[in-house]
């Protein structure tokens, strides 16, 4: 049995200062859509710009905000609630987002997706 070793590659995507505090922005990065928060904190999170439920590719102008200690982002078709840090559906079991790596280097926002 083999195991494939995964490559992650950074990619940046903006600087961090054009980052809007709870607005989201997509990017596009190895062919796949992603979307970037910045919430108030100053915490980072990307996970699929891609609605689950919907099929369609508006995550990024998604209502954020908090459930609990949770910061969320609200589908902007349907209302469904994500956790932002796992991209678990907070409103429907079994439901999720794919998350994405994402850091600070210096002012420059980055983002990784995993290649085989």
């Amino acid at each position: 049995m083999t195991t494939a070793t995964m490559t992650v590659t950074w990619t940046a995507i903006c600087s961090y200062a054009r980052l809007e505090a709870e607005r989201g922005v997509a990017a596009l990065v190895d062919g796949v859509q992603i979307a970037i928060f910045r919430t108030f904190s100053g915490e980072l999170h990307a996970i699929s710009n891609r609605d689950p439920i919907a099929g369609a590719q508006v995550m990024s102008r998604g209502i954020v905000g908090t459930r609990g200690d949770a910061p969320t982002v609200a589908s902007p078709l349907h209302k469904q609630v994500y956790d932002l840090r796992t991209g678990e559906c907070l409103d429907v079991s079994g439901v999720a987002v794919p998350t994405y790596p994402i850091r600070r280097n210096g002012d420059v926002v980055e983002v990784a997706v995993e290649r085989p």
